[in-house]
């Protein structure tokens, strides 16, 4: 009996791989490529669809809100307190002069006191959280 349930534990987590190989897992919109150092002009795999945009707010929520604010406003203690000047992600005009492949790479190797992202998350979700950094803007 023991070696029955041993068995059953040991081959359980290969249940909860994905059947085909070859497609994409579903917790994920972009693929994971690897990165260039510099994606100015990379456009953006992963499309704007709503699992995109959750799964990119779960990364801001984690990793930006500290200092950019939940709502995206950059009004943050942290901010204040690090004298930093944020952009407003509210507003079409702070990032309308910058490529998706622009943001990523800002995300992926980090800008001035920003922190890089690369080796903390996939490129996938890198490209979700463009998308949600992108959704926050009002119309």
């Amino acid at each position: 009996m023991k070696i029955v349930l041993s068995c059953i534990f040991l081959l359980l987590p290969l249940h909860a791989l994905p059947q085909d190989a070859s497609k994409p897992a579903d917790n994920k919109s972009a693929p994971d490529t690897k990165p260039a150092k510099e994606t100015p002009k990379q456009e953006n795999p992963a499309k704007p669809t709503p699992s995109s945009l959750a799964l990119g707010k779960e990364m801001y929520d984690v990793d930006c809100a500290l200092c950019h604010g939940a709502d995206g406003s950059g009004i943050t203690d942290l901010a204040k307190g690090m004298e930093l000047k944020m952009p407003d992600f509210r507003d079409p005009a702070s990032l309308k002069a910058l490529t998706d492949g622009q943001m990523y790479s800002s995300i992926y190797n980090g800008k001035g006191k920003m922190p890089p992202e690369k080796g903390r998350g996939k490129p996938g979700q890198m490209w979700d959280l463009v998308n949600y950094v992108r959704s926050l803007a009002k119309k």
